[in-house]
């Protein structure tokens, strides 16, 4: 994978982020993370960019780049498939925050798996979910072998799934790695207040007292791994499939909670809904404030409205 260095460079030091269109040199945005936005640069139809202002100084943002390459390299030891990644770091923007860029192969948009729930037959959509929930299964048979010594997490949800037809056949991509949860020990690699970064400073407090340690340690719970695959279908709009994803989900599930049930998915999805939507108004709030009171730059590209 080639990755044109010069030209993210170029683009960084001509961003504006809340007007992408005024920006020095051409960008798509093509998806947003929580603390993320991801472009094509460029008219480059080969890579997928994935822009994290983060960073206080480099020596933070080469922590970080340690981790994320660490993270991915697990992840394949664990028997998850990526794309083909690369990290650029630019810190020479004068008054700007420290910037990783994440590099990754472009994978076809159209077979990402919160695309394909409306593509799909019955047939072939559980193919799909039976080999997306295999996959999870493939951390914690990794995780009985590592632990203590290590333990990975990971985030289940259908946008993070990239189900590509190739030559030898179905192969099915992996593709959220900016958020390297995993432990050595039992001690948390990722430093937690990377993740505030993009949260309104007045309301950091607030967000690490009641959100953090949920959002961070429920990737490291199988079953509610699970439970977010399943209740991000009432997010895609898609609740009719719920009830084949379970019965798919409970073939894999052996714990003393038993079978997932329907209510348990609901329940889950509407604590989630407002955590997420609440964590968005907050962000929109600190966006206002920043650009028309103080008159200052605001980094993060929000989405606008999302249909949950």
């Amino acid at each position: 994978m080639r990755i044109d260095k010069d030209l993210l460079s170029r683009f960084e030091h001509g961003l504006d982020p809340q007007n992408i269109e005024e920006s020095v040199i051409s960008a798509e945005i093509i998806g947003y993370g929580e603390i993320s936005s991801i472009f094509k640069i460029g008219g480059d139809d080969e890579t997928a960019c994935k822009r994290m202002p983060l960073f206080i100084d480099r020596s933070s943002a080469e922590k970080y780049e340690k981790q994320y390459h660490e993270y991915c390299g697990l992840l394949g030891k664990a028997g998850i498939t990526l794309p083909e990644h690369e990290t650029v770091i630019i810190d020479d923007v004068p008054d700007r925050p420290v910037t990783l860029y994440i590099v990754q192969e472009k994978l076809p948009e159209n077979r990402l798996g919160h695309r394909l729930i409306n593509q799909l037959g019955p047939e072939d959509f559980e193919k799909m979910i039976e080999k997306i929930v295999s996959d999870i299964a493939k951390i914690w048979a990794f995780n009985r072998t590592a632990l203590p010594a290590l333990e990975l997490a990971i985030d289940g949800q259908l946008s993070n799934w990239v189900w590509v037809d190739e030559k030898k056949g179905l192969t099915m991509y992996y593709i959220d790695t900016s958020t390297p949860l995993y432990r050595k020990e039992g001690n948390e690699q990722l430093d937690p207040e990377l993740l505030l970064q993009s949260a309104p400073s007045f309301l950091r407090w607030l967000i690490r007292w009641l959100f953090l340690d949920d959002v961070m340690n429920r990737y490291y719970d199988q079953r509610l791994v699970y439970i977010d695959l399943a209740a991000n279908l009432f997010k895609e709009q898609r609740p009719d499939l719920i009830p084949a994803t379970m019965d798919i989900i409970n073939r894999h599930i052996n714990d003393s909670k038993g079978p997932l049930t329907f209510k348990e998915v609901e329940k889950y999805y509407k604590e989630d809904k407002l955590i997420w939507t609440l964590f968005l108004a907050f962000r929109r709030i600190d966006r206002w404030l920043t650009t028309k009171i103080f008159r200052k730059r605001y980094e993060f590209i929000l989405p606008g409205k999302i249909k949950r």
